[in-house]
């Protein structure tokens, strides 16, 4: 028995994109900043996993090149935007079936308190960037002993 998981979002992102490549412009609302501009062309998927000592994020980021992945940690928020490039066809007489997304994504993340923000690290392989945020230590509560003056 074949089981196939239902997404209806997936199903209606691919309209979407579909829709604004034949109306020749973006009409996505919620890639857009208050002024309209496109921030994004896409959103990876990404895990968000919390460990002992760590949290680790993993996006799927297939034929992205790491020199165009940008991390950045402002205010309590960790940002990862880049760009895929679509790749060149020579065949302009035949059909073509574009499915894989190209062009800029953005994803944004609020960190908890404990999240050490200094020593954020990141690696890339197989199309899998993988960002490793550090736990701040816990501070032990320590009794204090009162002297007599």
């Amino acid at each position: 028995m074949h089981i196939t998981r239902f997404e209806p979002w997936n199903l209606m992102n691919l309209l979407q994109r579909d829709f604004e490549q034949l109306a020749g412009r973006r009409f996505a609302v919620a890639n857009t900043d208050d002024n309209g501009n496109s921030v994004a062309d896409y959103v990876p998927a990404v895990d968000v996993v919390e460990e002992n000592d760590r949290f680790v994020l993993r996006a799927d980021l297939p034929g992205v090149d790491p020199k165009n992945i940008t991390i950045s940690m402002e205010n309590g928020a960790l940002s990862l935007t880049g760009e895929r490039y679509a790749e060149k066809s020579e065949n302009a007489n035949g059909l073509h079936r574009i499915e894989r997304l190209s062009g800029k994504f953005y994803r944004r993340f609020s960190l908890p308190e404990s999240a050490d923000a200094e020593n954020i690290t990141a690696k890339s392989a197989n199309g899998i960037l993988e960002v490793a945020i550090p736990k701040k230590p816990i501070l032990q509560a320590r009794r204090i002993t009162v002297e007599a003056a």
